[in-house]
């Protein structure tokens, strides 16, 4: 199951309440009664309360944080064994980030349900995440467990995501920024795609695209140079 943005997703045409028993109704099979309790029970389970006041409620009638939470309820409605969640925490302010952030912590762990989640904020992926694989260019460049790719990145992309953050232990220090522009989707370089914006790219970089190699503890990295050390 996936679920996006709700501002995008919730039709603004029908309650909360009709968008959960849609789902049961047309996916378990559910009656209208069993499916009432079982939006009720789903409000519930994601903080909204089960007396029906959420579930008689139109989408403009709600925060982005309950919006967030119907998604969610709408997502877990028929009991997924897989969880996609595309930038879950878009648009909320960190306080609302961090609610969204155990909520889904929590659901995972009570349903032992796997997630993928997908996001550009690093910060809220080191509060969540057990692996991360950095994507760039549709290409996965480097892929960790979450502790090993925050302290010990090998990819210069990597880096240069980590160093553009900023971060009280370098205060004083400028922070990074990536030179150039993304590719655009229909380029298919020969070689690395980071190559034109890597500062420590090499003949090699653009004429042989790297494969993605595993390291120590897992570690893995599509990078010629990996291993080098190296200075902004």
């Amino acid at each position: 199951m996936v679920f996006q943005e709700p501002a995008k997703y919730l039709n603004p045409a029908f309650t909360v309440g009709e968008q959960i028993r849609e789902m049961v109704m047309l996916h378990m099979g559910l009656d209208r009664s069993q499916a009432d309790a079982r939006a009720r029970e789903l409000l519930g389970l994601v903080g909204l309360g089960e007396d029906g006041r959420v579930l008689g409620a139109y989408p403009h009638e709600l925060s982005s944080g309950m919006k967030q939470r119907a998604m969610i309820a709408i997502a877990i409605s028929c009991n997924p064994d897989f969880l996609i969640a595309d930038e879950p925490t878009t648009s909320l302010d960190v306080t609302l980030q961090l609610q969204i952030l155990k909520l889904l912590r929590r659901l995972k762990n009570m349903k032992r349900m796997g997630m993928l989640f997908i996001s550009h904020d690093l910060s809220v992926i080191k509060e969540i995440a057990d692996r991360v694989s950095v994507i760039y260019a549709g290409k996965i460049v480097e892929s960790a467990s979450k502790a090993r790719l925050f302290e010990h990145p090998m990819h210069p992309y990597t880096r240069l995501l980590l160093m553009s953050i900023p971060d009280a232990r370098r205060r004083g220090k400028r922070l990074a920024a990536i030179a150039g522009q993304v590719l655009e989707a229909r380029e298919d370089p020969q070689g690395c795609v980071f190559a034109p914006r890597c500062p420590m790219a090499k003949e090699l970089c653009s004429g042989e695209s790297p494969k993605l190699i595993a390291h120590e503890q897992g570690h893995m990295s599509a990078c010629h140079f990996a291993e080098e050390a190296w200075k902004l």
